[in-house]
This record gives structure tokens, sequence and C-alpha cells, in this order.
């Protein structure tokens, strides 16, 4: 990290109870305001007046929680009213400071993370591996927003992962793969203990050793060609059902934690109802009915629909096999959302690509809703409502992807067809199982 933001976090850190502005930390790099404003976002992933916001709110609840009366504390750290704190703290946490701290009752005050691979050697010698594996930061990029992931992993030899975030999301993770590996499934944020016996180093900040679990479907041991046939044959439907039983295996071990953590609740009707008319303006040849059937029909339906804590996003690509069998899932950092639960099952199953494939898909869908029904039985409702969760799925993707964004021109392509299609061959979808 360059020294100018070092001194930059240190003064931040010191002064929040004061009104600093972005022009005297930009003059105290010597930098113009929009070059240091640059600096300092590619450095900390985050804007100066956010990352001093988020410090601000952090050090009220800090005190807060220590006993100190909440109205004066925020006054301090230069809110307004306590509304203006309790506003400003739910849009950055999702919940209210009280429930945060209910969750999280060991919560401290947490500084900013700036370890380099020295340092990550150094932690690491709490863990009984060898002080020689290879250590690379893996810190992903987000594709949609270009942005670095908030979590922080380095690749340790060719076993481990080290990561770290935020304290409340690393410890919701932690609980989160206890209660999977109760229903025999693995994930990548399973403890390996310190040599204390520990969950997790606790210090300064928080680090989670983990084994690395077995490659997704998509990187199996087989020949390309097999791979690209398995949408045509056994494997893949053999697959479908094996997935349909890990997914409620895997909703299982959620709803035992999702009291611990912070979902927030999203309604799939409501988006793609919203989406309705930025897709008419597509002008995709799709009738009126379609889109009064999907608002009737599916909003009769939408209320009677399971809900609970839900991956969000698996696919074969987070769908973990090993020895030919779902032994667990990957991509648990942005798991959070509490939605219908057949969405799982009928995002996993794919997309619907061309015509010519739609076969393929159905007898992957089938398969992977008997699968899921022989653990947790579906409802008459569910099964009614899977033609309608595809079809919300693709009227958001319609709605969301322009052709001025970069690289989505063949999704948004994809995802009209599929409305097409899906607009004309409702009956493909009905009775399933």
């Amino acid at each position: 990290m360059q020294k100018f933001i070092r001194s930059s976090l240190d003064y931040i850190e010191h002064n929040l109870k004061a009104d600093i502005t972005v022009d005297e930390l930009a003059a105290m790099a010597n930098y113009s305001v929009r070059h240091y404003c640059r600096l300092f976002a590619q450095t900390m992933d985050t804007t100066v007046a956010s990352y001093i916001l988020k410090r601000r709110l952090d050090h009220a609840l800090a005190e807060i929680s220590s006993g100190r009366k909440a109205i004066a504390v925020v006054l301090e750290y230069g809110f307004d009213t306590y509304s203006g704190f309790y506003k400003s703290f739910v849009k950055m946490y999702g919940c209210s400071p009280k429930k945060y701290l209910s969750i999280y009752k060991n919560n401290k005050l947490e500084v900013p993370f700036m370890h380099g691979i020295n340092e990550i050697k150094k932690i690491l010698a709490n863990w009984d591996v060898s002080a020689n594996l290879e250590i690379k930061d893996i810190t992903h990029t987000d594709w949609q927003t270009k942005e670095k992931s908030e979590w922080k992993t380095w690749d340790v030899g060719d076993i481990y992962y080290l990561k770290t975030n935020e304290r409340s999301k690393m410890i919701r993770n932690i609980a989160i793969a206890k209660a999977l590996a109760k229903q025999g499934l693995s994930s990548e944020f399973l403890p390996v203990p310190t040599k204390q016996g520990n969950d997790y180093l606790d210090g300064e900040h928080i680090f989670l050793l983990t084994k690395k679990i077995g490659e997704p479907l998509n990187y199996h041991p087989l020949s390309d060609e097999e791979i690209a046939q398995m949408a045509n044959n056994e494997l893949r439907e053999k697959h479908g059902f094996a997935l349909g039983q890990a997914i409620a295996k895997l909703h299982n071990a959620l709803k035992t934690v999702q009291n611990d953590v912070k979902p927030w609740e999203g309604n799939l009707y409501e988006q793609g109802k919203t989406a309705i008319p930025k897709v008419k303006t597509h002008n995709l040849g799709i009738e009126d009915d379609f889109f009064n059937d999907y608002a009737e029909t599916f909003g009769k339906l939408y209320d009677k629909l399971p809900k609970h804590l839900i991956h969000g996003n698996l696919c074969v690509e987070t769908a973990v096999y090993e020895n030919n069998r779902v032994t667990g899932f990957k991509g648990f950092e942005t798991f959070e959302l509490s939605f219908i639960r057949i969405y799982d099952i009928v995002w996993a199953a794919g997309e619907i690509n061309t015509q010519s494939q739609v076969e393929n898909y159905l007898k992957m869908l089938t398969e992977m809703l008997k699968g899921y029904d022989s653990i947790n039985p579906l409802s008459t409702e569910e099964i009614q409502a899977v033609y309608y969760v595809l079809c919300a799925n693709y009227l958001r993707n319609c709605a969301y992807f322009t052709k001025e964004m970069d690289g989505v021109s063949d999704l948004l392509a994809r995802s009209n067809k599929a409305m097409v299609f899906l607009a004309k061959n409702k009956e493909m979808f009905c009775n399933l199982l």
C-alpha cells in the first residue's frame, strides 16, 4: 500500500469526530483532488466519502455498545440526529444497529486491512501448515461492476485458502458452513482450526483458513466431447437428480441459520412485473396476454410459495462434484437473500439458450425437481410456479441488459430469444412432475 494512503487512513482514524474534507487529504498527499480520489478508490475499493462514513458508523456503534448514550455519540461523529445515523447504518449494513449487535454480540471495532504477503506469512504461522507454501493473492473482480470483491482471499499452496472480511460476514459464513457440514455438504468456509483449536484467528482482523474443496461440474475430468454431450445423455440427468437432492440439503441447512444472518427479502414476482414495461420496448412480438397471465397467475401463486434463505446463484459452476456426486457448494461470498426456495432449483437447471436445447433443459429441470422433492416435498403451487419463475428471471434479464453494456450483447440476445420462446410455449412447462 502506498505510504500516502496509510497516512490518510491514520489521519481519518484519529479525526473522525472532526470535519474531514477530501481537499485537505489530497493536499496532505500532494496530489490534486481528482488524482487523489482515483488513487484512493483503486487502493481501498471505495470512495473517500464512503470510507469515512463507514468508519464513523463503526466507531459510533462501538461506543454505543460500550454503554454510552446513543444520541451523544452520534452527534459527536457528525450526524445531526440519531435518525440520520440510523438511516445511514441500515443502508450500509442492511439492518438496524440493535439487530446488528444482537446477532454479532462480540462485535469488535475493526481497523482497515493493509497487509502484504510477508504479513500473511506471519498470520499463517497460527495454523499447523508448512511455512514454505506458495501464497498468491486471488481476490476477485466482479465482472459486472468491475470492482474488487470485498472478500480478501489468498491461495495457500494446493490445499488451503486464507480469507478475511468484516467480522460479521466471516462469522455468518462460518455458521453456514457448519450447518452445511451437518447435512454432509462441504463449502469453502468450513474452518481449519488454529494451533489453539479456534475456528479463526481473532485479532486486529479476523482470518479464516479453509481447505479447498472439489471442482464444479464444468471442471470435471471428462473429455471435451463428453462434456459437450452431457446435456443429451443420462450422465446429465443423473447429475440433475443429485444436484436437486443437494439443493434440498442445502436449504435444510440454511433454514437452521437464517435467524442468525441478515438476509434481505426479495420479491421475484414484483421484480418481473416491474420489468415488463421495459421488455415491451424491445418489440419482441410478445402478446399482452402473456404479460397479463404473468401478472395475474403468478401474483396469486407467489404468496403461497415457501420462502427462506437461499443461495441465489446456484449452477453447475457452483455445485461441487467429487467421485461423480454432489458434495458441496461454492459461491457464498454474497450469501444474504431470502427468496422463494424453488428459485435455486430453476436457476441451477441452466438457461434456455435455443429452442433446440429446450428438451434437454426440461429433462435436467425435471430431474432436479424430482431430486429435491425426494427430500423436501414440493407443493402443488411450487410446481405450477416453475414456468413463471423462469419468466420472471428472463423478464429481469431483458430489462437489465442493454446494448450499451460492455460484453453483454450475447446475454441480451439470448435473454430476448428465451423470452419469446417462453411466451409461446407455456404448455411445455406444465405438469413437469
